[in-house]
């Protein structure tokens, strides 16, 4: 099998390296833009946060729904076959688990204009889920007569008890149109906010990224299908994931990805009715976020969407994947300079001194059938031909397998902590997730644990995120396979908060080549105090404007949340906009502190000023969460000289999702001499690159900890850029400030009550 295979990979994948992608698959074809109710967004496949033996697909459908888009409001369509395709064994020609779902819409008082009425309903959406397991050969019923909720149209259709639907709330509608399948899955259909987040204007405007950029996603809503289906039913011997060899095992990879079709014939009668006949075609699909959009060109995009991946379907579209078109705008000998939102980002084009990954550049080809790579998946025995398949496609090697085969767990795809330089030998396992289909699909193993969403390591940079901690990191930057924090996030799989957007764009610019060992150019081995390089520091802290959703996300099944208001709209910002987007994220201060007795007293910054918080603290009498804003700290944590911090968390009421945690430094408050009393690093600060070339820098400062921290950059001749102010630093702050977008120095100072320091920033 693996010779076959071999063989096949080598005869179909030679001219297929990876292609760039930018946003999320809105609107991404012409004929499926004129149809938006088959039209797929976004698809999302990742671990359940709450259950280690459940997993949750997502297939959302219908972009850019205006919340007060009466008064036929958006729903699902009729006539179409929602599908969602899990593929788990390489060895079969085409599915082997889909999720079928259709649905019908009813009238219950056609005499009215309104959509809800009396507690009557128009466009009432019901739905029948099918599940196949025998590659689509047969299908069988698991949810009939599934309920779809409403449009959140607004309080007198959806709380109103006399003219509406009497419901508690529009969540208790949500929450009980969530079904339980005769086979075990739960299903939720329904409107929901739409999680994703981008520019799209900067994006799509020749690859004009912006900072800030605006979200053009931001109070739109669209319909989800959401399943939340045991590890044991998608896993291909039926396992669970309790019986897995280890977290990387390869036996838990699953492949997913989501289409609709049509009827082949549509016909129009007069009197309105309308027809549907012949085969079903499918017209929209998607996997990957988002090779159509971005990759496929014009006259291409609607025989794309008509294809599935399987049986080299995909093979076909081979010569749009040759070497990446944003990498162009990433090489300065190329374009680099016609697109600054791009200026961090810079692939290596002399890694180690001698390995350029540029755009038609050799990169490791010149290893291939050495002794070198004997025993890595870069040897012929394995999969050399394709990884390196000739001398101008580069980018084969790293970005190739992420996108068409998924990642394995043999060298060189380790990361570069325990190789001791040399980037083809073994170092520490952080990935497996390779299926060989040959198609787009994301791909993900169901055995890697969820990050918690409360874990202080917790990043939407996912498994770039993980690869950082696992080289820098001191719990994890050893050569052991362990879990890291973000292993479970994209490309291995996609959770909801994960930043597509920039962990594609980075790695284009080659972040991946660097977690391997395969270093950026300003590092020069045996003389480069760390491959922490500046170079890298600017990959690391790119990112494309807009980095997190415009809300909250639920912190159980479905997850997505409530659809945005119609009554409010998607334009309206007032005091009573339905879940708005706060411009900082919630955080918990100290307002208050009693030396004497211990007494603390807790405060909120940033998020959502009109929901209740609620605090818990660790270190402190009656520590559990509650709304009490004062707490003291416990007399024996006050007694023992060697602990000086507690920590401290807040959440919206009943919203652990939504947690955050700072840490206090009890000691420091009350010490008049903090540095000199308590030995601590004095205040300093450290830029992640300098000179810089766009409008923001990220610095590093020490030394605050427990104390407000001010941050602010001025000109050389004290003009005032920008200011931030941190209401308690911790032991080690990252922030990122802005600078003038002229060319010259400024001045960037940090200030404490105890002390100041001020550095030059170069800007390019």
């Amino acid at each position: 099998m693996k010779k076959i295979l071999s063989f096949l990979l080598m005869a179909v994948l030679t001219y297929v390296p990876f292609s760039q992608t930018v946003a999320s698959s809105h609107r991404e074809a012409p004929l499926i833009s004129t149809d938006p109710l088959a039209d797929n967004t976004d698809v999302y496949a990742f671990k359940s946060p709450t259950d280690a033996e459940k997993i949750v697909l997502i297939a959302n459908y219908i972009p850019f729904e205006d919340p007060n888009g009466g008064p036929n409001w958006y729903t699902f369509g009729e006539n179409i076959r929602y599908e969602i395709h899990v593929k788990n064994n390489a060895s079969t020609p085409g599915d082997d688990i889909t999720y079928r779902f259709t649905f019908k819409i009813t009238n219950e008082d056609p005499t009215t204009f309104f959509n809800i009425r009396l507690g009557k309903q128009n466009q009432k959406t019901t739905y029948t889920c099918e599940r196949s397991i025998d590659g689509g050969r047969t299908f069988q019923t698991i949810v009939m007569n599934g309920s779809v909720p409403p449009a959140n149209i607004g309080p007198r259709s959806i709380e109103n008890g006399t003219v509406g639907l009497g419901a508690a709330s529009y969540n208790a509608l949500a929450t009980k149109s969530i079904m339980t399948a005769s086979t075990g899955e739960r299903v939720f259909c329904g409107p929901v906010d739409d999680p994703f987040f981008v520019d799209l204007g900067g994006a799509f405007d020749v690859g004009g990224f912006r900072k800030p950029g605006r979200d053009a996603v931001a109070k739109f809503n669209c319909h989800t299908i959401a399943i939340e289906v045991p590890v044991a039913t998608l896993q291909k011997d039926r396992k669970t994931v309790a019986m897995a060899a280890n977290i990387l095992d390869p036996d838990f990879v699953v492949g997913v990805w989501a289409s609709s079709s049509r009827r082949q014939i549509s016909t129009l009668f007069k009197g309105g009715d309308r027809g549907s006949d012949g085969e079903w075609i499918q017209v929209s699909r998607l996997g990957m976020p988002l090779t159509n959009e971005a990759v496929i060109p014009i006259g291409m995009k609607d025989k794309w969407n008509a294809m599935t991946p399987y049986g080299g379907n995909d093979l076909q579209f081979a010569k749009y994947f040759t070497n990446p078109e944003l990498a162009l705008y990433m090489d300065d000998s190329q374009f680099g300079a016609a697109v600054p939102g791009l200026a961090p980002l810079r692939i290596q084009s002399k890694s180690l001194g001698a390995f350029d990954f540029r755009n038609g550049k050799p990169g490791l080809s010149g290893l291939r059938n050495t002794t070198a790579v004997t025993g890595t998946a870069l040897a012929d025995a394995a999969f050399g031909a394709v990884l390196l398949p000739d001398a101008t496609s580069p980018r084969a090697v790293d970005l190739l397998p992420i996108f068409y085969t998924g990642v394995p767990n043999l060298k060189p795809y380790q990361l570069a902590t325990g190789k001791n330089g040399n980037p083809l030998a073994a170092g520490k396992p952080f990935i497996h997730n390779f299926l060989p289909t040959l198609g787009d699909m994301l791909r993900l193993n169901m055995a890697v644990p969820a990050t918690p969403r409360n874990d202080p390591n917790f990043s939407s940079l996912g498994l770039v995120q993980a690869a950082v901690l696992g080289l820098t990191n001191p719990t994890y930057a050893n050569p052991n396979l362990q879990f890291i924090p973000n292993m479970d996030g994209f490309p291995n799989g996609r959770r909801l908060e994960d930043d597509v957007t920039t962990i594609e764009l980075q790695a284009v610019g080659g972040v991946v080549l660097a977690a391997i060992g395969l270093w950026y150019d300003d590092y020069t081995p045996g003389t480069s105090p760390s491959p922490v390089t500046a170079q890298l520091g600017n990959v690391l802290g790119f990112n494309a404007g807009v980095t997190k959703n415009d809300t909250t996300l639920k912190a159980a099944f479905p997850f997505v949340q409530d659809p945005w208001r119609g009554f409010l709209g998607n334009q309206y910002v007032g005091p009573q906009s339905f879940v708005p987007a706060p411009t900082q994220p919630l955080a918990a201060t100290v307002v208050a502190y009693n030396c004497a007795t211990g007494e603390v007293t807790f405060g909120r910054t940033g998020g959502d000023a009109n929901r209740a918080v609620e605090y818990r603290a660790v270190g402190v009498v009656n520590g559990a969460y509650g709304a009490s804003t004062t707490r003291t700290i416990e007399t024996g944590v006050r007694a023992d000289p060697n602990t000086k911090n507690i920590t401290i968390m807040v959440r919206y009421v009943g919203d652990p999702m939504s947690e955050a945690s700072t840490t206090f430094d009890f000691r420091a408050r009350c010490a008049s001499g903090r540095l000199a009393n308590e030995g601590s690093e004095s205040l300093s600060m450290r830029l992640m690159g300098n000179p810089v070339t766009t409008d923001e820098v990220m610095v590093e400062v020490l030394g605050a900890a427990g104390e407000p921290l001010k941050l602010q950059v001025v000109t050389a001749g004290g003009v005032s850029i920008s200011q931030q102010s941190i209401g308690q630093a911790g032991e080690k702050e990252h922030r990122t400030v802005r600078i003038g977008s002229t060319p010259g120095v400024y001045l960037l100072q940090a200030t404490t009550p105890t002390s100041s320091q001020t550095i030059r920033v170069i800007r390019q």
